[in-house]
């Protein structure tokens, strides 16, 4: 077995995979009597694991709602995660200042597939609270902050069920019916005992187009289940998103990256024209900026890909 397989990190993920199954299982016994309970119990058992294993000078705080700085307001989401400079007497004030929130989580304890769209829809109206960014690749491609879908598991346990091409295909729907620019779109969705999903979005040469919205699949079908665990590209992936705003946290980051706790895989991807989603002063820029390759160019926003 290579050296890869055997770091402990592989240990620690696969003990969070179990024991969020066991706490699938816990739940699931009283949901029917108090559904209401059981989704704040699911909730916070996603938080303490974020808690665990983000930044310790990061917060995470559950049931809150977002506001921007022309005071409008989100729906209220599961799980947020906020900077660590967010002001103390403001942490528990369950409305949160868009600037000071790095990511933001739907927790549903079984995935089903209106879940997937309401997440998308969510995603775009919370994303669009943030003001629109300029000036390269990586700022017109994204916002600052993360959203996600996470879920203890999921609803497709039929003989012949084909779980993970119900979510990708969901994804891909309901990405094309409500996302409308690129820096719209879901980040994340991770199913503990099925699969994880990670946005990839990739710059081609001279501008022309970008692919974004190809879900990194860590399915067995495209990864060893002991090369990766859904929560490992999880943490994994955070880390490398949150490095990008915090570059604190990028040598740690590189660590898990290094480690492959990530996995890897393929996706269905979706094709933006370039002029349709860049500025002028980004396309002109293509030529002499970038994109980028090789791991020396790997935080500048000119790079060839982000994900």
């Amino acid at each position: 077995m290579s050296e890869e397989k055997t770091h402990d990190l592989y240990d620690f993920m696969k003990q969070l995979s179990d024991e969020m199954a066991a706490e699938y299982d816990r739940i699931q016994k009283r949901a029917t009597e108090d559904p209401g309970t059981a989704g704040d119990q699911g909730e916070e058992n996603w938080a303490e694991l974020l808690r665990e294993w983000l930044p310790c000078t990061y917060e995470v705080v559950t049931k809150g709602r977002i506001i921007s700085q022309d005071g409008l307001t989100s729906p209220q989401i599961d799980v947020l995660v906020l900077k660590s400079v967010y002001p103390e007497k403001l942490l528990n004030k369950k409305l949160y200042l868009a600037a000071g929130v790095v990511a933001a989580f739907e927790c549903k304890t079984t995935l089903k597939a209106e879940h997937i769209e309401k997440a998308v829809k969510n995603c775009v109206e919370i994303k669009n609270l943030y003001p629109v960014r300029e000036g390269t690749p990586y700022k017109e491609l994204h916002t600052p902050i993360v959203y996600g879908l996470l879920a203890h598991s999921h609803s497709w346990k039929g003989k012949n069920s084909t779980p993970e091409k119900n979510i990708e295909q969901k994804l891909h729907e309901a990405d094309y019916l409500h996302v409308s620019h690129p820096r719209q779109a879901l980040d994340l969705l991770c199913v503990p005992d099925l699969a994880a999903w990670t946005l990839l979005k990739i710059t081609f040469l001279q501008g022309v187009t970008t692919t974004v919205n190809s879900r990194r699949s860590a399915e067995c079908s495209h990864i060893h289940i002991e090369d990766f665990t859904p929560i490992g590209a999880l943490i994994s992936n955070l880390w490398q998103r949150f490095a990008w705003e915090d570059p604190a946290l990028r040598e740690l980051a590189i660590y898990y990256h290094h480690t492959h706790i990530g996995g890897g895989g393929s996706g269905k991807g979706r094709h933006w024209q370039s002029n349709l989603i860049y500025t002028a002063e980004v396309l002109s820029g293509f030529g002499t900026h970038g994109p980028l390759t090789g791991e020396v160019n790997r935080w500048s926003e000119w790079f060839s890909y982000f994900g």
